[in-house]
């Protein structure tokens, strides 16, 4: 009987395909695929891997919580309540598997060591301090630092901590802190009103010395311009006191002119206004003795101009009494 090579052929490679689907696997976008190669756990990058000769792990994080009693100085009782996540750490993958094991459950089996390990450094940490020097930050901030360890000795990253509470056991104690705590913060609320008060004072203060600047350069301002106006209007006044003396100069020298024209002819007095003046009253009172005033600015010829004014109008006056 002869074998088909053909057959023989298409059956090993049936069953190289079915091997293949049964023993390989796709690796998931958030697993970490081990395998072990001369004694040490290493990462496959691969995106197929042989499924009996590697191990998945879920890279997602597992939460870890626990509720515990601490002891303080004085053996007094606090109650803590603490909650937080891990992770598989990659540069710590030999530590992870020595303490969860070669298993699917090695990150939960870390965590869960991890959660211990958190529980013995706070009671490590508590019994340092006394019981009103403790406080969740203080705690947090202790624990925090040594995140380290748990990357050496369990192969997990602390992703987040949280101290969700943080009470003494015995009531007594607890409203006895709450009372300390109330009075330190009235008196912090105090204090800080006394210095939003002082700060008040001294902003008000210096407001208002600033004002008190500005209003004396304000009058000192006022004062110059004063000064400066006052200083104009003295020039002008001077200015104006000028030009009524040189008017008065050319009024005297026009006058002087004027004189000098009288003397020379005489005859023109009777073009003055003060004649002129005479003549009519002279026409309208004939038999009455004419009386004539003359004004400052008449005599302000001078006495020579007069005097020949008085004797031209004797003349005339003698004239009239002849006939």
């Amino acid at each position: 009987m002869e074998i088909n090579p053909g057959l023989v052929i298409g059956v090993i490679i049936a069953i190289l395909l079915l091997f293949t689907f049964y023993e390989y696997r796709l690796r998931k976008p958030d697993d970490l695929v081990l395998h072990e190669t001369k004694g040490k756990i290493g990462l496959r990058e691969g995106l197929v891997y042989p499924r009996h000769f590697s191990l998945p792990l879920k890279r997602t994080i597992h939460p870890i919580q626990f509720n515990s009693e601490l002891t303080a100085v004085g053996n007094l009782g606090i109650s803590i309540d603490l909650v937080g996540s891990v992770a598989p750490s990659l540069d710590h993958i030999q530590s992870l598997i020595r303490v969860g094991g070669w298993s699917q459950d090695a990150v939960v089996r870390a965590a869960e060591e991890a959660q211990v390990l958190l529980q013995g450094m706070a009671k490590e940490y508590a019994e340092q301090y006394e019981i009103e020097e403790l406080s969740s930050k203080n705690i947090l901030k202790h624990l925090t630092e040594q995140s380290s360890i748990f990357k050496e000795k369990l192969g997990v990253e602390l992703i987040s901590l949280t101290v969700q509470s943080l009470e003494p056991t015995d009531t007594e104690i607890s409203m006895a802190l709450r009372q300390q705590e109330q009075a330190r913060l009235l008196e912090q609320t105090e204090r800080l009103n006394h210095q939003a008060r002082a700060a008040a004072a001294k902003a008000k203060y210096q407001t208002d010395e600033e004002i008190a600047d500005m209003d004396h350069e304000l009058e000192l301002k006022k004062a110059e311009l004063d000064k400066i106006l006052m200083e104009k209007e003295a020039a002008l006044a001077h200015q104006r006191l000028e030009d009524e003396l040189a008017r008065s100069r050319m009024r005297l020298a026009f006058e002087k002119e004027e004189v000098d024209v009288l003397k020379s002819s005489p005859e023109l007095l009777m073009l003055t206004p003060q004649a002129a003046r005479l003549a009519e009253a002279s026409q309208n009172l004939k038999n009455a003795r004419t009386i004539i005033s003359l004004t400052p600015q008449d005599l302000a010829h001078g006495s020579e101009l007069l005097s020949m004014f008085q004797a031209f109008l004797q003349k005339v006056l003698d004239t009239n009494k002849d006939d």
